[in-house]
Formats: structure tokens, sequence, C-alpha cells
């Protein structure tokens, strides 16, 4: 029988600011799923500083052909190659392993914490429990908690009917939702084990009602455009595919209909931007948490 939690290959680097785009475009290459955080988690140097470059591969990566790619770029930008890390990362569930420390989150009024918290949360407050697993999206992220502070300010203002969460992992973003403003929420990610994490997730929090996951790759699944128009779409992804995901986003969003868009750093906004007002779509709110940006937008 194979192993619940199957090992995996992480690749690392640390670069400055201005090389993190660069040498991400290689890792893009040869990892299956590429992330990045700043030295500084504190935010202060608001993304002045060291960054931690990661790739994550299932086959063991090649060393040579990794720096050979690496130093074709640098070579390109006139920048130097940095030291490059490669480590087997044993079979563990490693992200629930992490979770376990850490603390409860809070975001405006949402209160995410994990099933190991023993504690009450604040009076008031709507409490989220979500272990990720093996799913993206604990809520410690600072995307996670910028689309937690999205939601918490377009909660003020009028209720939403359909809501998608595309990309969704744990699902913590259309959990949120249905809790406090969505009777009908669709959550997707192209990843069938983390569909399976975010529906178990919904029933803890007594939404599963409301909340269907699906596997799908982008919107491809026709289960997405049986549910559209969409007055509220979750993006929280990369900065590549949401600028690849525009045209469709523009054609499953309602007329009035809004869209919160993560995973982008603050200096990849003006890329993003430009490809979501190509079509149509306009800037209405952003918010920034420890160099990642969160972008309200609609028509």
């Amino acid at each position: 029988m194979p192993p619940a939690f199957p090992e995996i290959w992480r690749l690392r680097l640390t670069v400055t600011p201005e090389t993190l785009a660069p040498f991400e475009a290689v890792f893009d290459l040869y990892a299956e799923a590429v992330t990045m955080f700043m030295e500084d988690r504190t935010g202060m140097s608001d993304g002045d500083c060291l960054w931690f470059l990661e790739g994550f591969s299932r086959t063991p990566p090649d060393r040579a052909v990794v720096i050979a790619g690496l130093s074709a770029v640098a070579a390109a930008n006139g920048i130097d190659v940095p030291p490059l890390e490669i480590e087997r990362v044993p079979g563990i569930d490693w992200v629930l392993a992490n979770l376990r420390d850490f603390p409860p989150i809070s975001a405006g009024r949402f209160f995410v914490h994990g099933s190991h918290w023993r504690g009450k949360p604040p009076q008031g407050s709507v409490a989220i429990e979500i272990d990720a697993g093996t799913a993206f999206g604990s809520g410690e992220h600072a995307t996670t908690r910028g689309c937690l502070l999205a939601l918490d300010m377009l909660v003020r203002r009028r209720r939403r009917l359909r809501v998608l969460d595309l990309g969704a992992g744990s699902g913590i973003l259309g959990i949120a939702a249905a809790k406090v403003w969505a009777p009908k929420v669709l959550c997707t990610d192209i990843d069938p084990p983390a569909v399976r994490v975010m529906a178990a997730n919904a029933d803890n929090n007594h939404v599963g009602a409301r909340v269907r996951a699906c596997v799908s790759d982008g919107y491809r699944n026709p289960l997405v455009a049986r549910g559209a128009p969409y007055d509220l779409v979750f993006s929280n992804i990369l900065a590549r595919p949401l600028c690849r995901f525009a045209p469709d986003l523009a054609a499953h969003l309602a007329p009035n209909g809004l869209a919160v868009l993560s995973g982008l750093l603050e200096r990849q906004e003006r890329r993003v931007m430009a490809c979501h007002e190509a079509q149509g779509l306009r800037l209405k709110k952003r918010i920034l948490v420890d160099g990642w940006a969160t972008l309200v937008i609609g028509r």
C-alpha cells in the first residue's frame, strides 16, 4: 500500500526582491508548485528584504538541469546564482504538523483556528475551524488573510447569492462566505485530495449543505459554467494563472459582481490588473498584508 503522504522534494533559493521573478520562472519549469515568503515575516520591511523561493516536486529534480536553467537566466539578467538547496521532505502530513504550531488568526470578523485549539472565540466573531491537511489554506498566509479582510468589508455592504471559490484549497474562503453571506457556494481545486479536504471542512463548519466542492482545472468543469453568473468570485492562486484566467473570470462574473484576487506580490499588481482591465474590469479596493496584495475588482 502506498504511503498516505508520499515523499516530496523541495528546491530552495534565498534571493533579493529584484531577482525573485527571473528565478521564479525557472522553478516553474521544474517544480509542480512554487511559493515564496519574506525572511522578515513581520512585514515591516514592506518586501525590501531577502526572500525564500521554494519549489515542490513529487519526483526527484535533476540538480544539474535546474542549475543550468538558473545559470542561463542569471546570465541573461546579469545577476549571480545563489546556492541551490534540494532536500527530500519526509512522507508525513507536514502541512498539518506545521498547522499545530500556529496560533488562531483574526481577520476582521473572522476567527480561524485549528481543531487542536481549545480556547473560546472572541465574542461576536465568526469562527472557522480549518485543518488544511493536504490542501493549501489554513488562514495563516497573508493572501488568505487579505481575502478574509476583503470579505469582511463586502459583508457590510450588501448580500450576495452565488459565490465561486476558484482554487479553493482548504475551502476557507468559500466556507467563510457561506457562514455570513451566501446560501450557495461552489469551491473548486485542480487537486482531488484538496477537494476532499474542502468538503470535509465545510461539513465540520456546518455549511456542507451550502458548499459544493468539485475538481476543476480553472473554469473547465461544466459545473462552474452551470452556476454562473457569480456575484462574488474568490481566486487566491498566483499571478500567472490570475492573468491567464482573466477572460474566463469576466465571462462568469455577474454584471454587478465582484472578484477578490490574491496570491500576488505587490510588485505584480500592475501586470495582473492590466490583464483584467483588458476585460473591462476595474480596481475597487486593494489590501496589502506583508507585501502580498489582495485586489477587489468589478465592472
